[in-house]
């Protein structure tokens, strides 16, 4: 297949590129280059540097032969991202190119704006795109497991069925946000379906749980090729956080109770349910939603893990709980289904010891660069 993969140039989106290029698919990225811009505008760097996207898509050809082709520019500009599916034809997409950090998006009225205008923009264009250039390009969105946020009910995968006063419906899962980033993703979902339903598009919105890890089998030992690890508070998810913290000797920061349960996977699986999904398309008028994760886990539960793969490797980790600074439940119940990917063929990389002590490892090679001042939580919702 021809993809193009927007948000090419991010923690995902790079990994994600080399995945269908190896398989045989010809890829094209996208990508105005936010994350990096945001973390220089924040001073908030990752720990080690990474390749642009052009010296990524080179060494990739170097390694594998394949090409990789670029295009950097805004996906809120319409006529740019015309031009790119005009010139490349592609049947497939896969939509990264978002701004992903919820505390991000709670930083004030100027990055919540951004978050918004990027956000439902970026969408909205991809959908008219998609209708005037080739109404049969399936639209692979990744969403988020928090879109639906912590109900006192089991969690279906998009739809739920209702009966009510004796009729019956299916409906979307009902959605509760906990910040205005997971509510420009219910949006997304929302704007997708109703195209879905007057356009006809093809949709699959993957609801993904947060992603840890740093290694694909793309990737190999080529330093060139490797993706970003943010450990700030703002782009840094929770378990690559606290194995930074852990080699630092910073004690990791549990927020709060710790009892906030969510669904992980290892970064390999998210190259696998996106692959999953654009090699078995959705049909014509289908807006299909699949749950992405392979684990559930509370927070007390991954920092624990944490200290004990440290311990393994000779390094004492500390847990420490710090007050909570955003506005969620520290004790809910969570069941959520995850059954369309697996059903697909995901053979999940589950998170063992051995899965932490490897990231614990490479994190080691970078100690002196770890800035702490970066690491404490500094965004609140309140």
């Amino acid at each position: 297949m021809r993809v193009i993969i927007l948000g090419g140039d991010g923690f995902l989106g790079w990994p994600t590129a080399m995945a269908l290029s190896q398989r045989g698919h010809e890829v094209m990225i996208i990508d105005n280059y936010f994350r990096r811009t945001a973390c220089i505008r924040q001073d908030i760097p990752p720990l080690f540097q990474t390749q642009n996207m052009h010296q990524r898509a080179k060494a990739w050809h170097e390694r594998s032969g394949r090409q990789i082709k670029v295009c950097e520019g805004d996906i809120c500009d319409y006529g740019f991202l015309k031009g790119c599916f005009e010139a490349f034809a592609p049947d497939s997409v896969v939509h990264y190119a978002e701004q992903p950090s919820a505390p991000y998006s709670m930083l004030g009225q100027k990055e919540a704006l951004f978050t918004l205008q990027n956000n439902l923009s970026g969408t909205l264009n991809l959908a008219y795109v998609v209708r005037e250039t080739n109404p049969d390009i399936h639209i692979v969105k990744l969403g988020t497991m928090g879109e639906y946020g912590t109900p006192n009910i089991d969690i279906e995968e998009g739809f739920i069925d209702i009966e009510h006063k004796g009729r019956k419906d299916r409906l979307l899962f009902p959605r509760q946000a906990g910040s205005l980033y997971h509510t420009t993703k219910i949006q997304d979902t929302d704007l997708l379906y109703f195209y879905v339903r007057v356009w006809g598009l093809r949709v699959t919105d993957l609801m993904q749980g947060p992603v840890y890890g740093l290694f694909t089998d793309e990737m190999g030992d080529d330093a060139r090729l490797t993706t970003f690890l943010n450990y700030d508070e703002i782009f840094g998810t929770v378990l690559n956080r606290f194995l930074v913290q852990a080699v630092a000797g910073i004690p990791m920061t549990v927020y709060g109770q710790g009892g906030q349960k969510r669904g992980y996977l290892n970064i390999k699986d998210t190259m696998q349910c996106v692959t999953l999904a654009v090699e078995t398309p959705a049909a014509r008028g289908e807006m299909r939603v699949f749950n992405q994760f392979t684990e559930t886990f509370a927070v007390n539960d991954l920092a624990n893990m944490v200290r004990d793969a440290a311990a393994a490797v000779g390094i004492k980790a500390e847990i420490a709980h710090v007050p909570n600074p955003r506005v969620e439940k520290e004790e809910h119940y969570y069941n959520p289904a995850h059954r369309g990917l697996r059903e697909l063929g995901l053979q999940p990389n589950l998170l063992t010891q051995d899965v932490l002590a490897r990231i614990l490892e490479q994190i080691v090679n970078y100690k002196s660069d770890i800035r702490h001042d970066i690491i404490m939580p500094k965004t609140t919702w309140k």
